[in-house]
């Protein structure tokens, strides 16, 4: 099996996450004044007291992001003038015996598409639909950090698995831009657009705890996330937090950038841990397989501890389904403190520790 080949200047922090103080809330209260009445006392009266309420409304504060939202562009390029870049590799990076195709593929953007990690970028697949018309964007995780693979900010790579099915009348069904995708070959042309997207951009504190859900290709942002953090070098940004990466898929085969990661957890021990959730070979003690959700279960009340820190994010990528076995297991968690999941989970989305990019 053939694997990418990617340079990069390493550059690793090797002291731990720094203590972390409990988020507090605050609250504002309006200013009361209490104004007695006039009133004549006589034994066989009560005594009364009217108070006059006026609230002043709070000055407006604007609210500081906790991501990395500074200059992040949008939208440079749009489907009637994208940026038209070349294809420099593109290898399946799943085994034969995977349960389908997954390519990593880098294109040539000469700077022209600067996008942050955790943003993505949308591809116009080549021909026409079955009306004559070109066919629609489809958007993509950016699987690279901001420099990208090759290190000079000049190339921007992609996560993506072949979508092919049988339908119900028994026809085979290939998925446009994902077979587009797969398929092409050094020296093609490819046409972007964007960059698009803020839910999934990086926390700006380097002291932060990040916890990535992924599964399948959904594992695009969290590689370009633990590149910056963990492999690179960057004059005003050196990670000292923790970065928890759980990614979950069918086979051991289907496993996405295994060895980076590896590699990362030894180069790393105490910034970064790794667990893979394996649903078709492994089972937890109960003999239930073994989902992404199973295996963040193990962890429950350590992960229950650390979302309750003001600087732990949470970022969730891939197929909409693990979305609700996540939302179990943290309501049980809640329960357990008479805390309902549903509001605490806005709470924390407002707060932008709680981030979601699912299809």
């Amino acid at each position: 099996m053939a694997s990418a080949s990617v340079t990069s200047v390493v550059s690793l922090p090797s002291s731990k996450p720094s203590s972390i103080l409990p988020p507090t809330r605050t609250s504002i209260s309006p200013l009361i004044h209490f104004h007695k009445a006039r009133f004549r006392l006589s034994s066989s009266q009560l005594v009364s007291v009217r108070a006059q309420v006026t609230t002043e409304a709070p000055v407006t504060v604007e609210k500081v992001s906790k991501k990395n939202e500074e200059g992040v562009i949008t939208n440079k390029f749009k489907p009637k003038t994208p940026y038209v870049g070349r294809c420099l590799l593109n290898t399946r990076i799943t085994g034969d015996d995977a349960p389908g195709e997954t390519w990593h593929m880098v294109f040539s953007t000469e700077g022209e598409i600067p996008y942050r990690e955790g943003q993505s970028v949308g591809v116009l697949a080549e021909g026409v639909d079955k009306n004559g018309k070109p066919h629609k964007v489809r958007l993509y995780s950016i699987a690279s950090s901001a420099i990208g693979d090759f290190g000079d900010s000049k190339t921007v790579s992609l996560c993506v698995k072949r979508l092919v099915y049988t339908n119900d009348q028994g026809e085979l069904v290939k998925g446009v831009c994902s077979n587009f995708l797969c398929d092409l070959k050094p020296g093609n042309e490819v046409k972007l657009t964007g960059p698009v997207g803020k839910e999934m951009l990086m926390p700006k504190d380097p002291n932060a705890t990040v916890i990535m859900l992924g599964t399948g290709t959904g594992i695009a942002p969290f590689r370009g996330f633990l590149w910056k953090m963990l492999f690179e070098k960057h004059e005003d940004y050196k990670f000292n937090g923790l970065a928890w990466l759980f990614l979950g898929v069918p086979t051991s085969s289907s496993l996405l950038y295994k060895e980076e990661f590896e590699k990362m957890k030894e180069k790393a021990p105490d910034n970064f841990r790794l667990d893979f959730a394996v649903s078709r070979e492994q089972a937890n003690a109960k003999g239930e397989k073994m989902y992404i959700q199973t295996r963040m279960a193990e962890y429950a009340e350590e992960l229950w501890s650390l979302l309750k820190k003001d600087n732990t994010f949470v970022y969730m990528c891939g197929l909409k389904g693990m979305e609700k076995g996540i939302d179990d297991i943290m309501s049980t968690l809640a329960a357990k403190e008479g805390i309902e999941w549903t509001e605490y989970k806005r709470e924390l989305k407002k707060s932008e520790q709680w981030n979601v990019e699912v299809y």
